[in-house]
């Protein structure tokens, strides 16, 4: 896999890893994720597709999100990277998944787009809450509790969501292995900004009938979350050509940890047919 950069418009360097060969096809990470999370689904891909994963800005070697972020820059960054590909397919996962809607709507360059239950919010499926406790565990310098302010929050239901809060202090360093949850607590600024610009988008799915490229809409049965259901519906709806494949034993997490090579193969197959 090979490190490159770009410099954007606004004068920040935006990092992106190549491997593969053949057409091009952006890969753009969800929240709380770097490119190295998807670097089994890159790996996969690779194998017919040159396959771009761009590391957002805030994550990894990216410059850092300010007070300016938004959307905006998702896009442009995206946009850029498209242009020196000349990448005619782009992917996204969850919050990279609405990236990538929001980007192919604003573009006629795209010939195909694959979303994995993209972070689209219709009348506040995906809630935003938890925010204010959130952003002042982070300013009294608790990432822990806040990270697991979130995790409550969240949760699909069932036992997560109804487990205390001193327990699931107790349990997430259990239960994560170090390295993915510092990765996860470094990152926790980044995942406010990009939830209050889910909020923002809240409602503006109706955009998306402007998307000219063939859209593959893909969930997991197992995901657990109703805001993925209610978004493949509306979004199956609105965007003119549009598929859906779901994946039975998959949760929200198939790109980058159930079943990144199942998904490979249904973008692999979405491409080529």
């Amino acid at each position: 896999m090979k490190d490159n950069s770009i410099t954007t418009a606004d004068g920040s360097t935006i990092a992106y890893y190549t491997i593969g060969n053949g057409p091009s096809i952006i890969v753009i990470p969800g929240i709380l994720s770097t490119a190295n999370d998807y670097s089994t689904l890159a790996n996969a891909l690779a194998e017919t597709f040159t396959v771009h994963t761009i590391e957002r800005r805030g994550h990894g070697k990216g410059s850092p999100q300010d007070d300016s972020y938004s959307m905006a820059n998702e896009c442009a960054d995206v946009l850029a990277l498209q242009k020196r590909t000349q990448a005619s397919y782009i992917f996204g996962h969850s919050y990279g998944g609405l990236i990538a809607l929001e980007t192919a709507r604003n573009s006629s360059s795209l010939k195909k787009v694959m979303v994995y239950e993209p972070g689209v919010s219709i009348n506040g499926s995906i809630s935003v809450a938890w925010a204010s406790n959130y952003e002042n565990q982070l300013a009294q310098n608790k990432p822990l509790d806040a990270f697991v302010d979130f995790s409550i929050a969240m949760a699909p239901g069932g036992a997560a969501r109804n487990t205390p809060r001193w327990l699931m202090k107790l349990l997430l360093p259990i239960m994560m292995k170090a390295p993915d949850l510092q990765q996860k607590l470094e990152l926790l600024p980044t995942n406010l900004r990009e939830h209050r610009e889910i909020a923002r988008l809240d409602n503006t799915y109706i955009n998306y009938k402007d998307i000219s490229a063939e859209t593959l809409l893909m969930y997991g049965e197992k995901s657990g979350l109703e805001s993925a259901g209610i978004a493949i519906k509306q979004l199956s709806e609105v965007i003119p050509t549009s598929t859906i494949r779901k994946f039975p034993q998959l949760n929200h997490f198939g790109p980058d940890q159930s079943g990144p090579r199942e998904v490979a193969e249904a973008i692999r197959d979405y491409i080529q047919n």
